[in-house]
C-alpha cells in the first residue's frame, strides 16, 4: 500500500459539486441566449480567464462578441456574480475529509483552475478547510494540465511528486500529474474515490462516507 504524505484537492467537482444549472440558465438569459449557445462560449477563453492572461472584463467582453451581444456595467456585474455563485455550493463530504486529513497530521493542499472574481469570493466562505497550501491559476499565472502549476504546488506543499496523492475530476489533469509522478484518483464521487484508496492508498482517515453534512450545508448557504 502506498503511504502518501500529502492530498492535493481539486475544487471544481471535488471540494465543490458541480456548476448549478439554475445559475448557468441565469447567465444565458443574462445574454437572451438559449443556455446550450451560451456554455458554447462561455468555456472558449476560460483557460485563459483562470490563469489571469485576461481580465474580468475582457472575457465576458469576449463572451458577449461571440454571442453577438454587448454587456453594460451592470450586467457584467451580474454575470461575474452568478458565475460566482454557480461554483459555491459545497461538497459536504469531500470538504469534510480534507479538513479532517490537515486535523490528522496529513499535509492538504487545494490545486485549482479558477479567475480571480471566483478565488476573492470564495474567501467569504467559512465552510471551505484550512489548507497546508493553495495553489490558483489566477495567483500563479499558469494552469492545469500544464505542468508548471503542479511543480509550484509541489514546492509550496514541500513534498515530492511521489509523495502526493491528487484528486480531480477531469482525465487530462490527472493525466498530466501522472506524467510527473503524482499518485492520483480521478474523482467521480466519493464513493468510487474511496474504493480506489482501499486497494492502492493507506491514509489516517477514510472519507466519512456516512456523514451527512446537514450542518456544513447550512453554513455554506448562510455564507454564499
Amino acid at each position: 500500500m502506498i503511504r502518501p504524505k500529502a492530498v492535493v484537492f481539486d475544487y471544481g467537482n471535488v471540494l465543490c459539486v458541480s456548476q448549478d444549472r439554475a445559475d448557468v440558465e441565469a447567465m444565458a438569459a443574462v445574454f437572451d441566449v438559449p443556455t446550450a449557445q451560451f456554455e458554447s462560449v462561455y468555456w472558449r477563453d476560460r483557460l485563459s480567464f483562470d490563469a489571469a492572461e485576461i481580465t474580468p472584463e475582457a472575457h465576458w467582453a469576449t463572451t458577449a462578441a461571440g454571442l453577438s451581444r454587448t454587456l453594460s456595467d451592470a450586467q457584467r456585474e451580474r454575470l461575474i456574480e452568478l458565475d460566482n455563485l454557480s461554483w459555491v455550493h459545497p461538497n459536504p463530504i469531500m470538504i469534510q475529509w480534507a479538513g479532517d486529513l490537515r486535523k490528522a497530521g496529513m499535509r492538504t493542499a487545494v490545486l485549482s483552475n479558477m479567475p480571480i472574481t471566483l478565488r476573492s469570493y470564495l474567501r467569504t466562505c467559512t465552510w471551505l478547510p484550512e489548507f497546508d497550501h493553495s495553489c490558483y491559476s489566477c495567483d500563479v499565472h499558469c494552469a492545469k494540465p500544464g505542468a508548471e502549476i503542479y511543480r509550484l504546488c509541489l514546492e509550496g506543499l514541500r513534498v515530492k511528486p511521489e509523495d502526493a496523492l491528487f484528486l480531480d475530476d477531469r482525465e487530462e489533469n490527472i493525466e498530466a500529474a501522472r506524467k510527473l509522478g503524482i499518485h492520483t484518483i480521478h474523482f467521480r464521487s466519493p464513493e468510487e474515490a474511496q474504493c480506489q484508496i482501499d486497494q492502492h492508498y493507506c491514509l489516517p482517515l477514510p472519507i466519512p462516507l456516512a456523514a451527512g453534512g446537514e450542518k456544513l450545508a447550512s453554513r455554506s448557504q448562510s455564507s454564499s
